[in-house]
């Protein structure tokens, strides 16, 4: 009859492949029938009971604990196994026995590769979301392959790295290709002009190895996590990434694969790709796609989805271009914010097409008449972020006359948004025509050349873009009053639709498509550099792609003592 003996090494940590090398090492030992080696956790202990390992030791195990389950044909063998144990460790081949130091903290390798832009994180899940915390505190980039980390410690860590300008991968990301270095689980791709955002591993390796065997090849191939495209997440590394890729200079096309994510996060994700100003590559995985989008392509299968992008990387579709210039900001003075719109309508229909034209260029515009009620002013008196206001509404009109014959309340306004360092654009329509104010220009104009000349005594590049809606007939001379408004530094437009396109192009050099603090392009052109925490299989195979790397030699925080954590932390933080 079969004896099962255990060994418990309490507090003792271990990454998952040294315990795999052990359990490989026991059973190759001659009479070891079954062997179990893994920490003890009850998920664990639930998988030794399926084989029939757990012993009543075992079932004290903490999940901090080694448990070492051998099982073998008389007690004698299995006494020998157990007592080869520390010599099967030692023998093990590792890479980090080739480094001179091994650092015990990211702030340690910090200061050692002062250069590292990303941390890999592959520790047990309990602990991944504290580590994670101290890599954002030290300004950098998290691909985060750990799983089990709770959905609010991940939405927790993903708002502070977007705050940041940071990108968390994952958690539970398996693969990303950054500037041509695989991590976690990648194949080896040829540079090319195709980036991919995926939310699934290995549809992410499945879709950049077809387009390599297609003969082309991928920018960056960025992952997100599976639960990134839930609800609850609301997309933000998807969001963060195709932004960056539409931002890449070197990004031709970009695809998109994924789970079928929430509908309002696939309706979200789906606007920012169609104002990407690239051809986009969509395969939610299932999905059933909605009436054709300009810009958008969606793919069948993965297969399907390669072929597309290797095929738009050669002919781009219409009207779109092969990689959309990023355009510098302006200067903006001490503080660099100026970025957002400002919109001043008389004409209620004029503002709310201006709305629509816009959903192609900004993630979302703020209104006192929105599209999306979420997106409703709280005062309309007071604009924020990218704000459209219809001042012909009637919560403005009350006691006063229309805005297309009294000027006064958007001289106000316009006054008000133009001290605001942080505006970018203000735009305003000139309506003309009978029973409109006589000669509106004649008001509007001063304005507009002296918050324009304050700005620019400011520092500021402040860009106001006027639409005329009118004929050369109507009473108050349309080319006069175009004439004064380009006199006064306002860029004229006669077409409501032109001018919102153009607005919008100006607003998307300056703002990130996907709402967020933009990650800076400087990330995907410098040298991947990183530091390990966790699996020295990663370390082993960064250095294998010539990637600079140090491997952190972590252990759980106090012993795993949750208390003590918790008090570790709160320190940390003072």
């Amino acid at each position: 009859m079969p004896i099962t003996k255990t060994e418990i090494r309490r507090g003792a940590y271990y990454d998952s492949i040294i315990l795999m090398q052990l359990q490989a090492g026991l059973a190759d030992l001659d009479g070891i029938e079954n062997v179990g080696v893994m920490m003890g956790t009850e998920a664990n202990k639930a998988l030794l009971t399926q084989t029939n390992l757990l012993t009543d030791e075992a079932k004290s195990a903490l999940p901090d604990d080694l448990i070492i389950a051998v099982q073998g044909q008389d007690e004698a063998t299995v006494s020998t196994a157990l007592s080869q144990i520390d010599k099967l460790l030692a023998k093990r081949h590792s890479v980090i026995e080739e480094m001179d130091y091994l650092p015990q903290s990211i702030e340690a390798a910090t200061k050692m590769l002062p250069s590292a832009n990303w941390v890999l994180i592959s520790v047990p899940g309990r602990y991944a979301a504290g580590v994670a915390r101290e890599a954002l505190r030290f300004d950098k980039h998290v691909f985060l392959y750990s799983d089990n980390v709770s959905a609010e410690d991940e939405l927790s860590l993903k708002h502070e790295a977007a705050e940041k300008g940071l990108l968390v991968m994952g958690a539970d990301c398996g693969t990303a290709i950054v500037n041509g270095v695989g991590l976690g689980f990648a194949n080896q791709i040829r540079r090319g002009p195709i980036g991919v955002v995926g939310a699934s591993g290995t549809g992410l390796q499945q879709v950049t190895a077809r387009i390599h065997q297609l003969g082309s090849g991928i920018t960056h191939a960025l992952g997100t996590g599976g639960r990134d495209l839930s609800e609850q997440m609301g997309a933000i590394t998807a969001r963060q990434s195709l932004d960056l890729l539409s931002r890449d200079p070197n990004t031709q096309v970009i695809v998109l694969i994924s789970k079928p994510p929430a509908k309002g996060v696939a309706d979200s994700l789906l606007r920012l790709a169609r104002s990407s100003g690239k051809p986009v590559v969509v395969n939610f995985i299932g999905y059933q796609p909605p009436a054709e989008i300009h810009g958008i392509q969606f793919a069948r299968t993965l297969d399907h989805a390669a072929e597309l992008a290797v095929m738009l990387a050669k002919q781009p579709m219409p009207g779109l271009s092969r990689g959309k210039p990023v355009e510098s900001a302006p200067s903006t003075g001490k503080d660099g914010q100026a970025r957002y719109l400002r919109g001043l309508f008389s004409g209620g229909t004029l503002a709310y097409e201006a709305l629509l034209i816009l959903q192609e260029y900004l993630p979302l515009v703020y209104s006192n008449a929105p599209l999306d009620r979420a997106y409703k002013l709280s005062d309309s008196l007071v604009s924020q972020q990218h704000t459209i206001v219809d001042l012909g509404e009637d919560e403005f009109t009350v006691g006063r006359l229309h805005p297309m014959m009294d000027n006064s309340l958007r001289i106000q306004r316009l006054q008000q948004e133009a001290n605001d360092p942080e505006v970018a654009v203000i735009l305003l329509d000139v309506v003309l025509g009978h029973g409109a104010h006589a000669d509106p220009v004649s008001e509007l104009a001063p304005v507009i050349g002296a918050a324009l000349a304050q700005a620019d005594e400011a520092g500021r590049n402040l860009k106001i873009v006027a639409l005329v809606c009118g004929t050369n007939e109507d009473p108050q001379d349309m080319s006069a009053q175009i004439e004064m408004l380009q006199q006064a530094g306002a860029y004229v437009e006669t077409n409501n639709e032109t001018a919102v396109r153009y607005v919008g192009q100006k607003l998307q050099g300056l703002n990130p498509t996907s709402g967020l603090a933009p990650v800076s392009l400087e990330m995907l052109d410098q040298p991947l550099a990183a530091i390990n925490v966790g699996l020295e299989s990663f370390t082993a195979s960064l250095q294998t792609q010539e990637a600079q790397v140090i491997h952190v030699n972590w252990r759980p925080p106090a012993g795993g003592n949750q208390k003590l954590m918790d008090i570790l932390a709160r320190m940390k933080k003072k």
